[in-house]
This record gives structure tokens, sequence and C-alpha cells, in this order.
């Protein structure tokens, strides 16, 4: 039998293996920075002057969920702050301190909280899932998932993972319609929108969620009538959760703008 190879061998081959992949990251790096001086001569230059964005966008740290790739976007033209599921809560002032800058610096005009289709975190909260510490974090999503449990387990269970990712997207759109950030913002008329979206991993495209929060409308029925939708179209054809007459059913009355929306299984939760 061949005697194994020293530890301080291996240890150098790994180094070297390591030492080439880096490599690889700075010769493309080098290719994409003398294509894009091609492309569009002094884009850099240009870059340094100013960081002008219209867009923020708060989404998953999953690496196959880039956001300039995905819309299309240079450098300078997308704000981001990812976390795991993209969720955005209340003591979470990393979060809240990149929306204050994108807004009250940057003066971005929409701000895009993208979820996206066979999120890990998702799954996790959705079964229960122990995976370390982001048991702490992915608990908000348990959270969701909790607040919809009837929801969700009236769906086909193939499709409540991505049901949940929805679900997800609205609940953190409202967390940052809600935070002080916005209130303020407007509240001195600045002209924000925060949209919920989502992306298809398997087939590389955005759906918009039909949750658009602009500060002048009532947040609670609009948040209503997204999980709605989201119920809607998760649901098995010909179910007794179908549309009424081709149309959701009435939203029960709405709350004050900003104020977050019930419970499920409460009064006001009633036709969910």
């Amino acid at each position: 039998m061949t005697d194994a190879a020293p530890i301080e061998t291996l240890h150098l081959t790994d180094n070297l293996r390591m030492s080439d992949s880096l490599d690889d990251l700075f010769a493309h790096n080098r290719a994409w920075s003398a294509q894009m001086e091609r492309d569009k001569p002094g884009f850099f230059s240009g870059l340094v002057k100013q960081q002008t964005p219209r867009y923020m966008w708060i989404g998953c740290s999953d690496s196959r969920v880039p956001a300039n790739q995905i819309t299309g976007l240079e450098p300078g033209e997308v704000f981001v702050h990812r976390n795991v599921a993209n969720i955005v809560v209340h003591s979470d002032l990393n979060a809240l301190s990149a929306i204050q800058f994108a807004v009250e610096h940057l003066k971005v005009a929409h701000i895009m909280v993208v979820g996206h289709y066979g999120c890990a975190g998702v799954k996790a909260a959705l079964s229960g899932t122990r995976i370390g510490l982001a048991d702490n974090w992915i608990r908000h999503i348990q959270d969701v998932r909790d607040r919809h449990h009837v929801m969700l387990d009236s769906l086909p269970e193939e499709v409540r993972a991505d049901a949940l990712c929805e679900l997800n997207v609205a609940e953190q759109v409202v967390n940052v319609a809600v935070s002080t950030v916005m209130v303020d913002a407007w509240g001195r008329g600045q002209k924000v929108t925060i949209h919920g979206w989502s992306f298809g991993v398997h087939d590389g495209l955005l759906q918009d969620l039909g949750l658009s929060v602009d500060g002048g409308k009532p947040l609670e029925a609009m948040y209503k009538a997204a999980v709605q939708r989201i119920r809607y179209k998760w649901s098995r054809p010909g179910e007794t959760v179908t549309l009424l007459n081709g149309k959701p059913p009435a939203p029960a009355e709405a709350a004050p703008a900003g104020q977050p929306p019930a419970p499920e299984g409460s009064s006001a939760q009633a036709a969910d």
C-alpha cells in the first residue's frame, strides 16, 4: 500500500489549487474591466464621480440571484442589500441603515424586495429543519409560515415552499413600509415606491407579485389583496378557494395606512 502524502504536502496542494482559483477571478476581473472600457470609454472615470441609482434591491444572499445581471443594470444603477432569505426586521440596523442611505442620500425612486423560488431559508422555515445559528434568523419566516398556516396547509405540498416564498416577500414589503425611514420619507412628500417581486432560478424570470406601496393607499388592504392573489395562484383548480364569481372575496375593513396586517385567524383576516 502506498504511504499517504504528508499533511504539509496536502495543505500545499490545497493552497495552490485555491491560488489558481483566485487567480482566475483576478483574470476575469481584468478582462471585464477592459471590455467595459472598450464598450463604454470613460465608464469607470464617470463611475468614480457619482452614485445615482434609481433602484434599491433587497434580496437573498443566494449566489444564483445577482441583482445587476438579472435586471440588466450596470454598476452604479442599483443599490443592493442582501441577506439570508431577503428579510427586513425592525431590529436589523444593517438593513435599515442601508434603506435610509438609499432613500435619504441616494434618493432612489423604487425599492424592490425580491425573493426567489427554491430559497433554502424558506424551505428550512417551512419544514422546521435545524441548520444552526441561522435558525434564529429564519424564525422570522417561520412567523410568516405560522401566520398563514391555514392557507399553506390547504395547498398541495409541492407548492407550499413557493407560496411561502411569496408570502415572505409580501411580509417584508410591509416591514419596509412601516419602518421609520419610509414613514418619514412619505411624510415629507418624497416619492418612493416599494415593490414585491420573486425570481425564478429555474427560468431566470422575475415575477411581479402585484404589491407596490407608495404610502398613498391603506397598507392593510393592499397586503390582504396580495395574500389572496398568492393563495389563488398556488391552489388546485376547482377547489373551494377559487375565485367567487370570478372575483376575490371583498377584503375586510382596511386598517389605517402604516399599520401592520392583523394576524391570520383574527377577525380582520377572516377572508384569508
